[in-house]
């Protein structure tokens, strides 16, 4: 499995109407073959950031997820909406547990 875990900044002020952006491409992701997970949360202590947290099965899922329309078009609104400073990693792991 591999999770992928970062953030993203969004103008405060540019949050409300990116929304609907935000949930298209949460409903699209959570339907492709491979998700485990996929969310975003605004951070409560600072406006506009977005934390981003996915879980995808293998590595090709995900690259399969890079290569969908979803993906093209939310990449292509993110200018108008002054998205910003993409901080992302994947990790790999091997099991999980319950807390």
């Amino acid at each position: 499995m591999l999770a992928i875990a970062g953030t993203v900044r969004v103008p405060p002020e540019n949050l409300e109407r990116f929304r609907p952006h935000m949930l298209a491409m949460l409903e699209a992701s959570r339907a492709e073959d491979g998700c485990i997970e996929y969310s975003y949360a605004e951070d409560v202590a600072e406006p506009g950031l977005i934390r981003v947290f996915e879980a995808w099965r293998d590595q090709a899922a995900l690259d399969a997820h890079f290569q969908t329309p979803h993906m093209a078009t939310w990449r292509a609104a993110w200018p108008g909406f002054g998205v910003s400073d993409r901080r992302l990693f994947a990790y790999d792991i091997a099991a999980q547990r319950a807390l």
